[in-house]
């Protein structure tokens, strides 16, 4: 029963951060947040519910709020670390996951059902958050192969998940490197387009994301334009993607401001 609570607890904050638009207060109030749920894991230390909540707003503090690159590197690796405590207590197999060797590791993520999905989306959106906070480390970019298996699985499962988020995450792997050295940029406008299918258009982030990886990386600046001042003229009020549109409206407005310094 009181796991039950405290989970609830936990899903019900978190919905309360995501359909929020303020982005200050969300700023300053989170941290106070996630060190509630160290302590609500203290307490419940078998909660797959609570470490799940735990690794996605320790992830997007670190994406977004961190004031510096120690900082993202801390929080990223938390949040591994809770998707992976998720991924263990779901099943078995998947104990270690993240050291597995790759086919071993292969076999564990394709064993993976539509009842387990979100645990698995968590680990692969927690661990590409950690990749982008280790960037400089080549040791953590070879780990993207593994991401790209986990997204594949989740679109494979249902890619209507997170508003198709999984072919954000898909597009942004493809668009890493210019073609003539090795990136995909036509199978990343796929992607990225198929996420803003997805969601009707209402996941603002897909198209600043596109802009940003793939209208930049190829120079299209007409395309860059367009995206972005649909972004700023839509409505970002949307359950459970009002925060994350809210940044992408700010964002959108940066990329613009920088466009005739970038084309």
């Amino acid at each position: 029963m009181v796991g039950s609570a405290t989970e609830n607890l936990a899903k019900n904050l978190s919905s309360a951060i995501l359909n929020s638009n303020d982005i200050e207060t969300v700023e300053q109030g989170l941290p106070a947040y996630l060190l509630l749920l160290d302590g609500l894991i203290e307490s419940d230390p078998h909660n797959s519910g609570l470490f799940i909540a735990a690794a996605k707003l320790n992830s997007a503090y670190a994406g977004v709020f961190a004031s510096n690159t120690q900082q993202a590197k801390l929080l990223s690796q938390k949040a591994l670390n809770y998707a992976s405590r998720a991924i263990c207590q779901k099943k078995k197999l998947a104990c270690g996951i993240t050291t597995q060797p790759f086919n071993t590791f292969q076999q564990v993520v394709n064993s993976f059902q539509l009842d387990q999905l979100d645990t698995l989306y968590t680990l692969g959106a927690s661990w590409a958050g950690w990749i982008e906070a280790n960037s400089d480390d080549w040791n953590a970019i070879a780990n993207i192969a593994r991401i790209q298996t986990i997204m594949e699985r989740v679109i494979l499962l249902d890619e209507n998940y997170d508003f198709g988020s999984a072919h954000i995450y898909m597009g942004v792997m493809a668009t890493l490197l210019p073609p003539a050295l090795g990136g995909k940029p036509e199978l990343g406008r796929q992607h990225f387009q198929r996420a803003i299918d997805l969601s009707n258009g209402k996941n603002l982030m897909a198209k600043v994301t596109y802009a940003r990886r793939y209208a930049r990386l190829l120079f299209e600046r007409e395309l860059h334009d367009q995206l972005l001042n649909e972004v700023i003229t839509a409505d970002a009020k949307v359950a459970g993607l009002t925060l994350i549109n809210t940044l992408a409206q700010k964002q959108a407005k940066e990329l613009l401001l920088s466009a005739d310094e970038y084309f």
